[in-house]
């Protein structure tokens, strides 16, 4: 949740398209002062996805719910919206004493208040340098419906949960059967979302197959925004595309700690000089039979998908003697540091397109280890003690056939440090399957 007032870092994670917008005929775009003042002049009147509020939130009294929550929540479950605080009623910008608004005690609210959290609220600052206002931006969520809990009316002392919606201009309640429904929508959601990550990995697994010539191993990686992006955003030209890469494999090497480089970087020029594929960028070494194999795609509805050979050894009998560091055998090897490197690559160029996007809405990544000749075990090779040194199976590691897919999710406004955590949570699950942290220890 963004509760920080670098109000130019608020604003470019915010949503492009309003009500605001839409009244206006503008763009999609950053909102600013000058936007939200004439939508009040115009007297745009409250909606499901606009409530105009004169005073900052104020904590809850005489055990009443806590109505910033509340409010919250209700345009969470319905499709999203704006809360603009210092427009009164009769829609004059009257502002706000931004000196005793506490975005973090806001944000403790709704963290305290409302079930399931919401993690894509945005908060920021809008001023013209006489009057101030607070822009609350609250996207659809995924997750609907969100439940508020309070003390119920009848005995203070009981907790009570309800589920608030925008019915037009107003806040109302959910009664047994919408509630019902909101339940369904979100199963069914789940399902098209998990549907449509299957569906990226079949066809990377499909490609892999087609190019392998030789028993390997492929880190298979696809990351998915929850959300539709909306309508009318231009896609990315060949130029965006190039700088997206470019600053991905930079920041890759920040987000997890390795010892070789990235299969990004391995890719050479074919990372920076991406073709256009079916509504995609697609950086490939796939077709030349030269180092690491590896693909990165950009889709232009923010979908990335990655696959890089984990098992490939240098060629030269002595090198590749010594980067095995075993005995002959028939398991395909699968290497370590390869693949905690692709994973922090991966993440790396999810949220850099996340940004270039503006996307707004969580990521929904899995990752998996393919063999296209299998099956057949596949033996873990980890490094020494410090992450260097020549790699070597463990005596007490598990030989495989099979890797399960492993999932994780990406907030749009992560920083490096929950980054890197969803880059190593995506690798611990993988080396687990191998009986082995992903350090190597047992």
């Amino acid at each position: 949740m963004e509760i920080s007032d670098a109000s130019a870092t608020a604003q470019a994670r915010a949503r492009t398209w309003t009500k605001v917008h839409q009244h206006l005929g503008s763009a999609p775009g950053p909102l600013t002062y000058e936007m939200v003042h004439q939508a009040a002049a115009d007297h745009l009147e409250e909606s499901d996805d606009l409530d105009w509020k004169r005073d900052l939130p104020e904590p809850p009294r005489n055990g009443h719910w806590n109505e910033f929550a509340k409010d919250v929540s209700a345009m969470a479950n319905t499709r999203g919206g704006l809360l603009i605080y210092g427009v009164a009623n009769d829609h004059k910008v009257v502002g706000v004493d931004w000196d005793t608004a506490d975005l973090r005690q806001y944000a403790q609210w709704v963290r305290n208040h409302v079930h399931p959290y919401l993690p894509d609220l945005v908060m920021f600052r809008l001023s013209d340098g006489a009057k101030t206002l607070l822009v609350v931006d609250v996207p659809a969520s995924e997750m609907a419906p969100h439940l508020v809990h309070g003390r119920s009316d009848k005995d203070k002392e009981q907790q009570a949960f309800t589920v608030p919606y925008r019915d037009r201009d107003h806040t109302a309640w959910m009664a047994e059967h919408q509630i019902e429904r909101a339940y369904r929508d979100r199963f069914t959601r789940t399902g098209n979302a998990e549907d449509a990550l299957s569906q990226h990995s079949d066809f990377l697994t499909k490609t892999i197959k087609a190019h392998a010539t030789g028993p390997s191993a492929w880190l298979v990686a696809v990351a998915r925004p929850t959300r539709p992006l909306p309508q009318g955003v231009p896609p990315l030209d060949q130029d965006e595309a190039r700088l997206l890469l470019s600053l991905a494999k930079k920041r890759g090497s920040v987000l997890t700690p390795r010892h070789i480089p990235g299969p990004m970087t391995g890719m050479g020029d074919a990372l920076i000089n991406p073709r256009p594929g079916l509504r995609r960028w697609v950086s490939s070494t796939m077709e030349f039979d030269f180092n690491r194999s590896s693909m990165v795609e950009l889709h232009h509805d923010g979908t990335v998908t990655m696959v890089s050979n984990v098992s490939w050894q240098p060629r030269s009998e002595n090198e590749r003697l010594s980067a095995e560091g075993s005995t002959e055998t028939d398991a395909v090897p699968v290497s370590q540091r390869v693949i905690e490197a692709g994973c922090g690559d991966l993440i790396a160029a999810v949220q850099e397109l996340q940004r270039k996007l503006r996307l707004d809405s969580t990521q929904q990544i899995i990752a998996t280890i393919y063999a296209p000749n299998g099956p057949g075990p596949l033996e873990p090779r980890t490094p020494g003690p410090f992450g260097d040194g020549r790699e070597s199976t463990p005596p007490y590691a598990r030989t495989p056939h099979h890797i399960q897919p492993v999932h994780t999710l990406l907030s749009p406004i992560a920083g490096d440090e929950e980054a890197g955590h969803a880059a190593q949570e995506l690798t611990n699950d993988l080396m687990s399957q191998f009986g082995l942290w992903a350090n190597g220890g047992s």
